[in-house]
C-alpha cells in the first residue's frame, strides 16, 4: 500500500526497534527525539545512510516546560520528504523513528507520503501509515502544520483525527495517556 505513494520501502519504529533494522537495506532515516536524549547507538550497525535528526517532545500544546515541535521542524521533514523523491533510485529505505514509533514517526511518514502524492485523499496516506505501524497515532500538531503548509485545506488534519477516533475506540487506554498527558484536543470527540 505505501508503495504506491513512494517508489522504496518504509519502517516506522520505536528507539528499542532500532536494532532489528541493521540488515534491512535503509539507506535513510529520519530521527525524531526528545531533547537531551542521547543518540541511538545501533545506527554505527547501519552502514553508509543518509539521517536527518530532529528534536523535540511528543506534545501538542505547551506543556510544563517541554520543547513542541515547530513549524520549522515540519518544514525540515518535508524537505528532506523531497529530497528522496527527487532522486528516488538511490533510496533502499527510509526508516523514520521517533521514541516509541507511535506519534512523532507516524506523523511525519504521514505528510511524507501525502506530500509525494498530493492528487491522492489524506485519508489514504493515513491508512498507509497504520499499515505499517498498526499503533499510529500521529502528533496533530506536527499535522497541523503539514495540513497548512502542503494546502490541504483540513484533509490531512480530518484524516488523522479520523485515526485518533478509531484507534481511541480500540485502545481507550491510550486516550486516558493523551488526556493524562496533555493531549486533549486529540481526544475530545471521545470523552464523553
Amino acid at each position: 500500500m505505501a508503495r504506491d505513494f513512494v517508489p522504496f520501502g518504509l519502517t516506522v519504529c520505536g528507539i528499542e526497534e532500532l536494532n532489528g533494522f541493521c540488515e534491512a537495506g535503509v539507506t535513510h532515516v529520519l530521527s525524531i527525539l526528545d531533547p537531551g536524549h542521547p543518540e541511538p547507538t545501533a545506527f554505527g550497525s547501519y552502514g553508509e545512510h543518509k539521517r536527518l535528526e530532529l528534536r523535540f517532545h511528543d506534545i501538542i500544546d505547551p506543556y510544563m516546560g517541554q520543547s513542541l515541535p515547530e513549524r520549522a521542524d515540519v518544514e525540515r521533514i518535508l524537505a528532506f520528504g523531497r529530497d528522496l523523491m527527487t532522486e528516488p533510485t538511490g533510496v533502499g529505505g527510509l526508516l523514520v523513528h521517533c521514541h516509541a514509533g507511535i506519534s512523532r514517526s507516524t506523523a511525519a511518514l504521514t505528510m511524507i507520503l501525502a506530500q509525494a502524492s498530493p492528487d491522492r485523499p489524506a485519508a489514504e496516506a493515513m491508512a498507509a501509515v497504520v499499515n505499517i505501524r498498526h499503533k499510529a497515532w500521529p502528533n496533530l500538531r506536527m499535522i497541523e502544520f503539514a495540513d497548512e503548509i502542503l494546502e490541504r485545506r483540513g484533509e490531512l488534519v480530518d484524516a488523522v483525527r479520523a485515526r485518533h477516533r478509531s484507534y481511541g475506540r480500540e485502545r481507550p487506554d491510550l486516550v486516558q495517556f493523551m488526556i493524562d498527558n496533555g493531549r486533549v484536543r486529540e481526544v475530545a470527540d471521545l470523552i464523553d
